[in-house]
């Protein structure tokens, strides 16, 4: 934008100082011309005066060849006299005839200026009361002495030309730093809404149009500010709403006769308490917040947690992470991690066949970038297995794989499901820590989260 109006300025101005100093550069010509001739006129009929009552009087020669010499010098016009009889008194111009038509015409008593073919002129100017005939004074001006100081006027002109283009220039790049700051420092702002800070406010600056923009921007923010404080709040509630039937759930699983039984519900309903402690601390988090957690410390600790289950169904498991002292953050909360790994993990052990083998793996792109890898050995995805939120080809809930996408895509990643000739592969991508996010919450806020530890919300392999 600033080098546009740059050269906005630099166009306008260039064209209207050509519509002005072209003619002014004709004009200076033209003024020195008349000018020079003005003053070529004056000297010659000063000489004429001069010579007048000297040539009225036979013999006076002498006279007026002094008079002649003493106008003519280095620089200046030649001045010559053309007496009756056709003889020269003084300079003559080279190569040309004493008596032409113009000296004819000017015998006649008329005196006159006269453009030559060469570019020169002549100014003639006759000396009346001469005793032999009409003399004629002749003043001769070439072509440089006629437009001396041409060149100067025009330099000066081009002068003023630029001093006004380059004023034109730093006024225009004034306001063109003004109307860019203004618009960059607008766009920060909805950077920093973007990405989550709802505390983002513009300044508003700058030409009308920028200062409604930063006014209504502010409007916008308030307003998403109330929305979602309106609708973390609601989330709190009906969350803590549910703590009655939980609490009734844990009244019921104590009056269980059987202990072993009683003790395995129980455990079930403060897992689902925990779930609803989680939903209600994410609901009250500020979005702008950006939490991190160890990618690869989650993998291990959730392989851990599955592996007393792999083993009961005589699977064979494989868990790859970096060293425990090199951790590999990502800007995801641990939590959510958790929840997208049990998903992927839990639908492996219910929906591929007893014995089928799995890995879980995590590695550091050359980019910096952090990958989450869950691959099985079973059949793969049928044909029409779509990976969008609720739908399923084994007529689970279809949420599983919707889970773990969001996450990724949550923090700004990738992700990417595919059957392969070895089985199925589920691959997390996040972004190196302090990327700029997208600022949207992340998929497991709400979604994510109900999932516990021990439930897997939806099925892999064949499905989700």
């Amino acid at each position: 934008m600033r080098r546009s109006l740059l050269l906005l300025t630099a166009a306008t101005t260039a064209l209207v100082l050509t519509a002005l100093l072209v003619p002014l550069t004709l004009l200076t010509r033209s003024h020195a011309a008349d000018r020079a001739t003005a003053e070529a006129t004056a000297r010659a009929q000063w000489v004429a005066h001069a010579l007048g009552p000297a040539l009225a009087t036979a013999g006076e020669r002498d006279t007026a060849e002094q008079t002649v010499e003493s106008v003519n010098g280095k620089g200046l016009p030649i001045t010559s006299l053309i007496l009756a009889g056709g003889a020269v008194v003084g300079p003559h111009p080279r190569g040309e005839p004493a008596v032409t038509d113009p000296v004819r015409l000017a015998r006649t008593g008329r005196a006159f200026t006269y453009e030559t073919d060469s570019g020169s002129r002549l100014v003639l100017v006759p000396v009346q009361g001469a005793k032999d005939g009409t003399a004629v004074v002749q003043v001769t001006l070439t072509e440089k002495q006629l437009y001396a100081g041409t060149l100067a006027s025009w330099l000066v002109l081009a002068g003023i030309g630029v001093g006004l283009v380059l004023l034109g220039l730093l006024l225009a790049d004034r306001l063109g730093a003004r109307l860019v700051g203004a618009t960059r420092r607008l766009a920060r702002t909805a950077d920093r809404l973007a990405a989550g800070d709802l505390t983002a406010r513009a300044t508003p600056e700058g030409p009308p149009e920028l200062r409604l923009i930063a006014g209504e921007l502010n409007r916008l923010a308030a307003r998403i500010d109330e929305l979602l404080t309106a609708e973390r709040e609601n989330a709190a509630d009906l969350a803590h709403r549910l703590r009655t039937p939980v609490a009734a759930l844990r009244l019921d699983a104590e009056t269980l006769r059987d202990t072993d039984e009683a003790h395995r519900i129980a455990a079930d309903v403060t897992a689902l308490e925990r779930s609803v402690d989680d939903v209600i601390r994410k609901a009250r988090r500020p979005l702008r917040e950006a939490p991190r957690a160890d990618l690869a410390a989650v993998a291990r600790e959730r392989a851990a947690f599955w592996q007393p289950l792999a083993e009961d169904q005589g699977r064979t498991t494989e868990t790859d992470t970096p060293a425990a002292g090199a951790p590999v953050p990502v800007t995801v909360p641990a939590d959510e991690l958790a929840a997208a790994l049990d998903t992927l993990i839990g639908n492996v052990l219910d929906h591929t066949p007893q014995g089928t083998a799995y890995r879980v793996a995590v590695r550091v792109l050359p980019g910096g970038e952090a990958e989450l890898t869950v691959a099985d050995e079973g059949p793969g995805f049928p044909d029409a297995t779509s990976h969008d939120r609720g739908a399923s080809g084994a007529g689970s809930t279809g949420l599983g794989l919707d889970i773990a996408r969001r996450t990724a895509e949550g923090a700004n990643g990738r992700f990417e499901a595919a059957s392969t000739a070895d089985g199925v592969r589920v691959t997390l991508t996040f972004p190196p820590v302090g990327t700029p996010s997208p600022g949207t919450p992340s998929a497991g806020t709400l979604s994510a989260g109900t999932a516990s530890a021990g439930t897997p919300s939806a099925p892999h392999g064949p499905t989700c």
